[in-house]
């Protein structure tokens, strides 16, 4: 695939969680390139706001305000959007939200939030595009999963096994829809400075935020960059930094080690709360 093949001027790109954050980054420069973007999400403050940062690119942009969890309502927008900007050929599910906290403390409609926004979120718009790039017989989906997605995390008892569903949904759906010249591709990213990131950060336990803390988050721009990069090479794993390509390609030979890590780190964070406490 040259670069670029997957979406060429003047093409239709859909990306949910496009108003802030990785996707409106990946937004931006998918608009550089000359590509008609569509935004969903649920804030139309934000959406707006979005919109209006494109169109000073020059960028053709149309926005819903749409609840991703929500099937019907997805494949409506999905429908309208296309009425009015042409078929889709690439979507990017970018939507997403995490929650950290103690399992026993954890309310139990987090556990179903996560799934319904995490997996179902991407499960739906790619149910609303796949038939129309299936007739088609060309187009790109990436899911945006994490590395959450990758390896168990203390405090993510209700984000991980969300994003382990969309890892697993990106890898059976990429082998059902090749045979239709269809790319699927995910996305593991780690910490990214967004606002989610900030959201999330308020309920992070002190044992989470001692195994994430150590990590830089990432720059939006640089990681829209390079998830680009991987498109327009066809890669259908996409890894951002070494920690998450060496969980991918050799996660069962270092588990030990990862778990004795973690363990370590959070042995650290219980003394320091222990400690302040007395």
């Amino acid at each position: 695939m040259a670069s670029g093949d997957w979406v060429k001027s003047g093409e239709h790109v859909i990306v949910t969680g496009g108003s802030s954050g990785i996707g409106l980054a990946l937004a931006e420069q998918l608009a550089e390139r000359g590509a008609v973007v569509s935004l969903l999400a649920r804030g139309q403050e934000r959406l707006d706001a979005a919109a209006e940062r494109l169109r000073a690119l020059k960028a053709e942009v149309h926005v819903r305000s749409v609840d991703v969890t929500n099937a019907d309502d997805v494949r409506r927008a999905v429908k309208d959007l296309e009425a009015e900007a042409g078929p889709c050929v690439a979507l990017i599910t970018s939507a997403g939200q995490a929650r950290a906290g103690h399992f026993l403390e954890m309310p139990d409609d987090v556990f179903h939030t996560m799934m319904d926004v995490d997996f179902f979120g991407t499960l739906w718009a790619a149910r609303a595009v796949a038939p129309g790039m299936v007739e088609r017989g060309r187009g790109t989906i990436l899911t945006v999963v994490s590395t959450a997605g990758l390896a168990g995390v203390f405090g993510y008892t209700a984000y991980g096994p969300a994003k382990y569903a969309v890892r697993g949904f990106t890898e059976s759906l990429r082998q059902e829809l090749a045979p239709h010249g269809i790319t699927v591709s995910a996305v593991f990213p780690p910490d990214v400075d967004t606002p989610q990131l900030a959201e999330e950060n308020k309920h992070k336990p002190a044992e989470t935020a001692a195994i994430t803390g150590s990590i830089k988050p990432l720059d939006p721009k640089d990681v829209a960059r390079d998830i680009l990069r991987g498109l327009d090479r066809g890669k259908p794993l996409i890894f951002l930094d070494a920690t998450s390509r060496a969980l991918s390609t050799v996660g069962g030979a270092i588990g030990p080690v990862l778990r004795w890590f973690m363990d370590g780190k959070v042995r650290s964070a219980q003394r320091k709360l222990a400690s302040a406490e007395k």
